[in-house]
């Protein structure tokens, strides 16, 4: 029954091609805009470890000044940590894991002679980094916490940036060069890059579109005084302090570190939050913290990354300008659908005279509404990946990372037959209702 209506579908839609063609792209240009915007919502906001994000929170406590502001052009000062107090709370080794790490970029020197050197993004971090976040390593493998404190010129590269460096030849045991130190590969990592970059620097907002090419043990970073990519802010001098390594890299005035910590179970978030809060409390006590211990926090992963707020307000209008502008398809979709379906009341009153049931005939018009809006979706996806392209073109930072998934195509195509469904219902139930008797005598 489902493929003889189908066919009678086909055929209707055949029969009024220029009607049937303003109803696919009236679906198709809604789709297609709205769901170039969720893409881009989508990748901002989804969950970037979603196998591991319940386990990984971001410890915020509050060193600043009462008279400091909370909120200034590099964001919260808060956000990051300070040298002492982030080695405090990885020495007190209170969590499953615990990392703490910032970003850098150094110029990677390729080992064939004549080649020129070029930038690479990386991340200064300690040993727990690689477990803690599950980053995947393709040969050899991380440091230990040993070699932190032995401030080790070792290194992990991404599987992209040894084979660029080396020229598809084993890396492993070599030495490379990066900006003006050697270190020792001892590992490949997979090209990992969960979008948004969450553990970064606050004010780099999601690094959307990086990739860390280089994983260097942090005290080995400090003490080459190598430059980093964050944010320093200290508020001793007032202000901030620059976004290089230098000598107040170590000052309890001056953030710049972000610290991370992994816990299996309710019971160690718990515990956990209370000695983040006797730790600040102790701090308060000493004098070194000016501010109440209550304003010590403990965010789990996808709270941060709300508390990042990375989705501009720009994009979010879109997105409701964007489905403002399907629902108002889906209106026109009704109406058209509506005249097409009423058009054909004789058709319908034949049907009905010969003993189909008024559920007959409404699953009819249904299924021709499906099949407008499969088309319409198919047109949708082509529209939407021209739009994501054009986002791709603009200088904006997460511009980069506009691509649809698998997940988002089927919800594409998905959302075009909802949708038509929805438009269908309507003009489907008025055409079910056409009384038999009335119409036959007009004819």
């Amino acid at each position: 029954m489902f493929a003889y209506y189908l066919d009678l579908a086909w055929h209707s839609l055949k029969r009024s091609p220029i009607l049937t063609a303003l109803m696919v792209l009236a679906i198709g240009l809604g789709i297609g805009a709205s769901m170039t915007m969720i893409t881009v919502l989508h990748v901002m906001s989804d969950d970037p470890l979603p196998e591991r994000s319940g386990m990984l929170y971001y410890p915020h406590i509050d060193p600043l000044p009462k008279d400091y502001p909370s909120q200034s052009e590099w964001g919260n000062a808060a956000d990051n940590m300070t040298w002492p107090d982030a080695m405090a709370l990885l020495h007190a080794r209170k969590a499953e894991h615990q990392a703490a790490m910032a970003g850098g970029s150094l110029l990677a020197w390729p080992a064939r002679q004549g080649e020129l050197p070029f930038s690479a993004d990386g991340r200064y971090t300690t040993a727990d980094f690689f477990s803690m976040f599950g980053v995947p390593l393709e040969r050899g493998g991380a440091w230990s916490s040993f070699d932190d404190q032995a401030k080790a010129r070792v290194v992990v590269l991404s599987h992209t940036l040894a084979a660029k460096l080396f020229d598809n030849e084993e890396a492993l045991g070599r030495s490379v060069r990066l900006g003006d130190n050697f270190y020792r590969v001892i590992g490949v990592s997979k090209d990992w890059a969960p979008q948004p970059m969450f553990y970064a620097d606050p004010s780099a907002k999601g690094g959307f579109g990086k990739i860390d090419q280089f994983f260097i043990p942090l005290d080995t970073a400090a003490d080459l005084k190598l430059d980093s990519s964050n944010d320093f802010t200290g508020w001793k001098g007032g202000g901030n302090t620059g976004s290089n390594v230098d000598g107040e890299y170590k000052d309890p005035s001056t953030s710049w570190l972000q610290v991370w910590v992994q816990l299996k179970d309710a019971a160690q978030v718990r515990d956990y939050q209370q000695f983040l809060y006797n730790y600040s409390a102790q701090q308060h006590a000493l004098g070194r913290f000016e501010r109440s211990p209550d304003l010590t926090q403990l965010y789990p992963m996808m709270d941060w990354v709300s508390h990042l707020n990375l989705v501009p307000g720009d994009v979010k209008l879109q997105s409701w300008l964007a489905l403002g502008f399907l629902l108002v398809c889906m209106t026109n979709i009704v109406a058209l659908l509506l005249a097409k379906f009423l058009r054909r009341s004789g058709e319908v009153s034949v049907r009905r005279a010969m003993g189909a049931r008024r559920s007959d005939i409404f699953l009819q018009f249904g299924i021709e509404s499906l099949l407008i809006g499969s088309f319409g979706g198919v047109l949708g996806i082509a529209i939407a990946e021209l739009g994501l392209w054009s986002i791709r073109q603009r200088p904006d930072q997460y511009a980069k990372v506009a691509q649809m998934n698998f997940s988002m195509l089927l919800l594409t195509v998905l959302m075009a037959i909802v949708a038509s469904a929805l438009a269908g219902l309507l003009p489907a139930w008025r055409a079910s209702r056409v009384a038999p008797a009335l119409q036959l005598k007009t004819q």
